[in-house]
């Protein structure tokens, strides 16, 4: 048997063999039955939850948290020193980078490094704008506990504490102000929605292998406990309520007093959110057995509404390709809501400004990395916003290709505009045709970047978090490809899925799905990329005559070796791609396409340089080009590629 196709082989058993494998970790579980009543005359919630937390760990608990995250909302809070101290670094813009700067120079444009949504509107709120939420007991058999707060974070202590393998049932009472809308939760925002109702009520901290996750709210990302939630919401008769959840009582009517109760379930979630609205447009459909899609929206005029209507023609669309490529979805139903303050992801729900296609997959594709794999974003944005990034890209790019111009709901110019783009984008590579690489490249010469393992609310600056969690993380999976081929990356991404839903993976966990499947090693990847800002630029060097074809050397230029790949083509039309895999990987990848390749002895990631030979001599030669379908994220392209005169 001859050696690839004893790798191919190899692979293909290790790629059968893991599709029934299943992580084991522990997980807690909370069941939460929450009665809350909005008074819309005065912004005020009053609520009651009633929760069995079930203690799946091997430790025993002597104290349990919750987040309180309106408290975020009020002058000299945490999340508002820090937002105005951001502001203070002043983020210089030129030509398309971004460094830091005090912008004297000429020709610079300055901005401050704070949320734009943010910046110091919290320092400037009045005492009916703020947010606040207030627990006033936690009863646990009839006994109140001990509670201490850290603004953002309530400590319960309790008196009895919590076995392994033992459940306790807990009551509390809370009251709460909906904030103006700063920052994902409050009421009437931009675009005149009434209530935002995010992190909205008491919710219990993870705690998870690693301990409790007790981050203070600073506008950052969410980690949660997967549990059961029955949830009863009162309020003015006139409103419509979008939420979390399935509908229990869709023909519930008003009491005496004009108040109407809405009933939601939600089963195997760890957030809960909801949307009122008096002026609400609702529009649904079963888009296949089992599974209904929700699209709510203020009216406005023609063209919005049909932009809305869309979104709900667009998922449908979309759904069979996202759940053959990225894995099946899990739950009843899924709502896409206006609302917030630009696109934020919900168990079963997203809030959207507007009805922006590539916010609408984006946010959607959350479901998948955050709401049913949860991984845990304050150590690992970059494994949710960057992996989804990726996604929609990749959704976008074969909706627009596939699917958008045959929508009802787009006009003929709009259509004539999408078959230009098309025609066009059929003409780039794969790694340019998404700005993601260009993101990262940015970053990276930036002089701002952090390593992607840095605590999510402990960048030094809000550009830095972002473009790590965002482009550097979607680079990731478009490096992976390269380094293992774009098929066996899908494949990844599918048994990562299927092993680890509801299961809060970390990194490790992604590399030992990605080496499993492929038989490479990975771990080399996950260090340089994750734990490190070393960047990767290799470049042609010296070519020689050599006793048969020419000698070509490569030069490693930057600190993060990789596997190399180097396109030779002949003034007769003819080319071959000389492979050149890394020591570090203890493998090679298969070959992609019908491309001629001659594989080479393996690189040291030690060596500085490697040389080899080409099949037809230097007279011969037309071209020399590094990594020819550009998804190394080298950067510096400029001495990738050499034309040879004749």
């Amino acid at each position: 048997m001859n050696k690839k196709l004893l790798l191919f082989v190899f692979s293909f058993i290790v790629i059968v063999s893991f599709v029934n494998a299943q992580a084991d970790r522990w997980q807690q579980h909370i069941d939460y039955t929450i009665n809350a009543a909005l008074n819309v005359n005065n912004n005020l919630v009053t609520g009651s939850e009633e929760i069995v937390y079930t203690n799946n760990s091997p430790d025993t608990l002597h104290k349990v948290y919750f987040h309180m995250y309106w408290n975020a909302f009020a002058p000299n809070s945490a999340m508002d020193i820090r937002s105005r101290e951001l502001g203070k670094n002043l983020l210089s813009f030129r030509r398309g980078a971004i460094s830091a700067s005090n912008a004297t120079n000429l020709g610079q444009e300055s901005v401050q490094d704070w949320d734009r949504r943010v910046k110091d509107r919290i320092q400037k709120l009045a005492p009916t704008e703020i947010g606040y939420q207030r627990v006033s007991h936690v009863m646990i058999a009839g006994k109140p506990q001990k509670l201490i707060d850290h603004e953002t974070i309530l400590e319960v202590q309790l008196t009895n504490a919590i076995l392994p393998k033992s459940s306790i049932k807990m009551s509390l009472k809370f009251e709460a102000q909906v904030p103006v809308q700063i920052r994902r939760s409050g009421r009437d925002n931009a675009e005149g929605v009434r209530y935002s109702m995010a992190q909205w009520y008491p919710k219990m901290v993870e705690y998870d292998y690693q301990g409790w996750n007790t981050n203070p709210y600073i506008a950052r990302e969410f980690y949660g406990v997967w549990g059961n939630y029955n949830v009863n919401l009162q309020l003015d008769k006139t409103y419509m309520l979008a939420a979390t959840g399935v509908l229990q009582n869709p023909t519930a009517i008003a009491d005496a007093q004009g108040l109407k109760t809405w009933n939601f379930k939600g089963n195997n979630i760890h957030d809960f959110v909801w949307v009122a609205d008096n002026h609400f447009k609702h529009i649904s459909k079963e888009v296949r057995k089992g599974l209904t899609f929700h699209v709510y929206f203020k009216e406005k005029d023609a063209v919005s509404d049909s932009a809305w209507n869309n979104v709900l023609w667009a998922a449908e669309k979309a759904l069979p390709y996202i759940e053959k490529k990225f894995g099946a979805y899990p739950y009843p139903q899924y709502s896409f809501i206006q609302g917030g303050d630009g696109g934020m992801e919900y168990a079963m729900a997203t809030l959207l400004k507007g009805p922006g296609l590539g916010t609408v997959f984006h946010e959607w594709m959350h479901s998948w990395y955050q709401h049913i794999l949860g991984t845990n974003e304050s150590l690992f944005p970059w494994m949710d916003e960057g992996f989804t990034s990726f996604a929609e890209d990749d959704i976008s790019y074969w909706y627009d290709q596939n699917k958008a111009t045959q929508s009802p709901f787009i006009s003929e110019a709009v259509k004539k505009q999408l078959l230009a783009n098309n025609e066009k984008a059929k003409q780039q590579l794969p790694a340019i045709q998404y700005g993601n690489y260009g993101g990262y490249f940015t970053l990276a010469k930036s002089g701002l970047e952090e390593p992607m393992s840095t605590h999510s609310d402990h960048f030094n600056t809000n550009y830095a978090y972002s473009s790590a969690a965002y482009t550097k993380g979607a680079t990731f999976l478009g490096a992976l490809g390269y380094i293992v081929g774009d098929s066996l990356r899908d494949k990844i991404l599918l048994n990562y899925y299927n092993t680890w839903k509801f299961k809060h993976p970390n990194a490790n966990d992604f590399i030992r799905v990605a080496e499993k499947t492929t038989g490479i090693q990975l771990q080399w990847f996950k260090e340089y990329w994750m734990n490190s800002t070393k960047t990767i630029d290799y470049g042609l060097n010296d070519i020689e005559v050599g006793k048969q074809g020419a000698i070509i050397s490569i030069q490693r230029e930057g600190k993060m070796p990789m596997p190399i790949e180097v396109l030779v083509t002949y003034k007769d039309g003819t080319s071959e791609l000389h492979y050149i895999p890394l020591d570090l990987m203890l493998a090679s990848k298969i070959a992609e396409g019908t491309q001629n390749r001659i594989v080479h002895e393996e690189c040291k990631w030690v060596q500085p340089n490697y040389t080899f030979e080409t099949l037809k001599p230097l007279s011969q030669l037309k071209s020399i080009e590094i990594d020819p379908s550009q998804r190394m994220p080298d950067v510096n392209r400029t001495n990738n590629k050499l034309e040879i005169p004749n």
